[in-house]
């Protein structure tokens, strides 16, 4: 398909995120020309959901997932009158929801995109954006085909960056055996039936590792390993409302920790799981999180983002089944603990670690480590070229957590002295520092549609310019 040079709106990201704003921004304003920048085959997949392992679920049940955030069963209905799922026995969880493979999901976003890229409402533009330069008003992309297109408004909507590489594993760091980032498609291939692993972090990541390999027919002993060693929690038996008020909450991370705690209390009175508070405090997060000074966000970040973490991101029971079964073996055990040293024999990895409780050193022999750690959100700005080169150009800034990008309350990002660039936009988790709650998928797709209005709006505006001028002439 044949990009035009001029268009009213690139984005650069083709992931859930991308494809939802330019999906949105679609029927908003339905003659206005969208490009969509992702070097992948289809929109809509990215690194979430451009996944073809039939052991990776949804992590949220079908109903809460959606493209259209107003209706919460769109995808479900699309799930029963597509069939594409089918051919899958094992999509109910133990709690009567349905978890479909991740891909299916994809296969989902990308159903509702197909129409915009066949009317060309929306271009997609199979290349890598090296670098957005202001020029006259307007952002120039160019990409790794040689194109350059011009854009009057930029979105951001690129994809999270691969983990850090603890450095006490700087010795493996040239071995096939180091597993760097277990995302990348294959990554696992290599890995014997009885092979002993070892697997730095112990979140979703983590969990998705275990049944890739546990599907794959692996039966070696598996060691997780974090500095806590707290796992991701499973969801609640039935589905109930959010509990609990948090939308004015106290001005201190560790009152509002202590009104939690509280709250879940409460909740336990009433028969309640603490799953309701904690779905209560992630939809209210985005109305409360603007509102904390930034030193108390800073706290939150710093000391509670780990245990939010391992009780907002939920596994979808039927990778929980895996865990849980792979404990029972003794195949699988998961540790709090810190890597000090890493070498390399001949036939086997060795780490010496920390043991965070109970204190001691042990050494672990491993055939093969993988690294999960999550993405490395601070280093956000490296990891693409035309990131890095609109950092340095002083357009944009990294946030003040280390989380992605900073930006204003209408997600226009901030250039290096704070002030907004009024067409250059911040979509998804990269703007989650400003809004506090932008990684599940419901909240992604809210803030979708909050910037495709956005750009609709500033696109009106921009027509209405045109129209009274040439209505002066």
């Amino acid at each position: 398909m044949t990009v035009p040079r001029s268009i009213e709106v690139a984005i650069v990201g083709g992931g859930f995120t991308g494809a939802a704003v330019a999906y949105h921004l679609a029927h908003l304003r339905p003659g206005i020309s969208i490009a969509v920048f992702e070097p992948r085959a289809v929109l809509g997949g990215g690194l979430a959901y451009d996944d073809h392992d039939p052991a990776h679920r949804i992590n949220v049940p079908a109903t809460r997932m959606s493209l259209v955030p107003q209706d919460e069963n769109h995808f479900a209905r699309w799930l029963e009158e597509s069939g594409a799922a089918s051919d899958d026995p094992g999509i109910s969880g133990r709690d009567g929801a349905l978890y479909p493979k991740r891909s299916v999901f994809g296969r989902y976003v990308a159903s509702h995109l197909d129409p915009l890229l066949a009317t060309r409402r929306v271009h997609h533009v199979r290349s890598r954006v090296l670098s957005i330069a202001a020029e006259g008003g307007r952002w120039t992309l160019a990409t790794d085909a040689g194109s350059r297109i011009s854009a009057r408004i930029a979105a951001l909507a690129t994809t999270h960056p691969p983990p850090d590489v603890p450095h006490a594993l700087a010795p493996l760091m040239s071995d096939p055996r180091l597993v760097r980032d277990a995302l990348v498609p294959g990554a696992l291939a290599d890995i014997a039936r009885d092979a002993r692993v070892v697997i730095l972090g112990t979140g979703l990541t983590m969990a998705d590792v275990v049944a890739s390999l546990d599907r794959q027919g692996h039966r070696g002993p598996i060691t997780a390993l974090s500095r806590r060693g707290l796992r991701s929690r499973g969801h609640a038996k039935l589905q109930v409302e959010p509990f609990g008020e948090f939308t004015a909450p106290p001005p201190r991370a560790s009152a509002l920790l202590r009104k939690v705690r509280r709250t879940i209390r409460e909740a336990a009175a009433r028969g309640l799981s603490w799953h309701t508070v904690l779905d209560a405090l992630r939809a209210q997060a985005q109305t409360f999180w603007p509102l904390l000074a930034r030193e108390e966000q800073s706290r939150i970040v710093r000391h509670l983002r780990v245990y939010w973490d391992v009780h907002r991101f939920r596994i979808a029971p039927q990778v929980e089944d895996v865990l849980d079964r792979r404990i029972a073996e003794g195949t699988l055990a998961i540790k709090a603990a810190s890597v000090l040293e890493a070498g390399a024999e001949h036939d086997h990895l060795k780490l010496v670690v920390r043991n965070r409780r109970g204190g001691g050193q042990d050494t672990i022999l491993a055939d093969h480590v993988v690294v999960t750690t999550g993405p490395a959100h601070a280093k956000i700005l490296s990891t693409q070229p035309y990131l890095a080169g609109l950092a340095a150009g002083g357009l944009v800034r990294a946030d003040h957590l280390g989380l992605g990008i900073a930006c204003d309350g209408e997600s226009r990002a901030l250039d290096v002295r704070g002030a907004p660039q009024e067409t250059l936009f911040v979509a998804g988790p990269l703007a989650r520092a400003r809004f506090g709650e932008l990684m599940g998928l419901p909240q992604v797709s809210a803030h979708a549609v909050a910037v495709a209005q956005r750009i609709a709006r500033d696109v009106e505006l921009a027509e209405t310019r045109v129209r009274d001028v040439a209505a002066a002439k």
